[in-house]
């Protein structure tokens, strides 16, 4: 059976700005599927992001984009092999442009269940959520 993957199609003002934050978190881009309207970042082997300008992405849907500097239209969450690796991501995301989000109630529920997560916004207002979760042995 084939592996399945997973692309997300973010919504985005300047193609070049975003591009090169998430280059900053440490994610490829793969040239192959990259233009002048959309990069494809890598985040693993099965998981890519379609950044696509706003006048391109609109030519898939005719509902309206979602305002995210205004609102939150999804959560993106990020499970990673670890709480370091969490807050590299995190410190990253920031030192490219992103701002965090700090939900003292939600930190403390995640650390009752062995859970260590984090919370950036992309310069588009895309929300992440990396997270560790450490199961029991």
């Amino acid at each position: 059976m084939a592996s399945k993957m997973i692309f997300l199609n973010l919504p985005v003002a300047d193609l070049e700005r975003s591009r090169n934050f998430y280059e900053s978190l440490g994610w490829k881009v793969n040239q192959e599927f990259t233009d002048d309207n959309a990069a494809c970042v890598v985040v693993d082997d099965n998981i890519c992001l379609m950044l696509l300008v706003k006048p391109f992405f609109r030519t898939f849907t005719e509902r309206p984009i979602a305002d995210t500097a205004a609102a939150t239209g999804s959560l993106y969450a990020l499970s990673l092999s670890s709480a370091r690796e969490v807050d590299e991501l995190t410190t990253a995301a920031l030192a490219a442009g992103g701002t965090e989000e700090i939900n003292v109630d939600k930190r403390a529920q995640e650390a009752q269940v062995g859970m260590h997560g984090r919370t950036f916004i992309d310069p588009d207002g895309h929300h992440w959520e990396p997270f560790h979760m450490a199961y029991p042995a």
